[in-house]
């Protein structure tokens, strides 16, 4: 529906048509398609697949192979909202790129927890945040709590990788650690695929790092359920 609303519109240009397009999907007509599109996907048919890899607070991005969710259907911290969808111990893969800054300390706990009742046995869940260790003053001054950037109002906590490690394994997980500052400013990073979940807010991908300079990273974290 949406792509054919898009053709419509020929004489637009780039900047007009990504704007209908956010505000489409961010309608409210539009976000109940995409929440029974997801019980479709996840219907008895389909709970039996193999695979089920889930995308918590897309923003409107998808990935092949991938659900895309939001809030308003999948909220991470309300389990009736899981048990709508999902049957314990079946997902394979979730991703969240820059979603646990945006909870409380209690909330994040909670979070993850629901993440690893409804994760399968070697299942992951891939979480990428804001990175406290970043040696850049700008960057941090941008992503810390009540910070200058988009959305850093609303953050809650500036993780490092040693206190989403804390907190992922407080909860049963195991971790990989796949891109993050250290406390000393190194960066250090690990090969990761994007068809595993893409993380655009990376030292790949994203287009702010320039000329070998890690202008915006995130803290990047494979938690790992056996």
């Amino acid at each position: 529906m949406l792509n054919n609303l898009i053709k419509k519109i020929k004489s637009r240009s780039k900047k007009s048509i990504a704007i209908v397009k956010s505000s489409l999907y961010h309608s409210y007509t539009f976000q109940k398609i995409l929440y029974f599109k997801c019980k479709i996907l996840l219907s008895k048919k389909y709970r039996n697949r193999e695979k089920i890899n889930i995308i918590i607070g897309s923003g409107g991005f998808r990935q092949k192979g991938w659900i895309s969710t939001e809030e308003k259907f999948l909220n991470l911290l309300n389990k009736n909202d899981w048990n709508k969808l999902f049957r314990r111990n079946s997902i394979s893969a979730i991703l969240a790129e820059h979603v646990w800054e945006h909870l409380s300390e209690k909330n994040g706990k909670k979070a993850v927890k629901n993440c690893f009742t409804f994760l399968k046995n070697d299942g992951y869940l891939r979480i990428a945040v804001p990175d406290g260790y970043h040696p850049n003053e700008f960057y941090i001054n941008s992503v810390k709590v009540n910070g200058t950037g988009s959305g850093a109002k609303d953050h809650k906590v500036l993780f490092t990788y040693k206190s989403l490690c804390k907190m992922l394994q407080s909860s049963g997980f195991q971790v990989r650690l796949l891109e993050y500052f250290d406390e000393n400013g190194k960066f250090h990073y690990h090969p990761w695929g994007k068809k595993d979940g893409f993380v655009s807010r990376s030292k790949k991908y994203d287009e702010r790092n320039q000329n070998s300079k890690l202008n915006y990273t995130s803290l990047i974290i494979d938690a790992i359920k056996f």
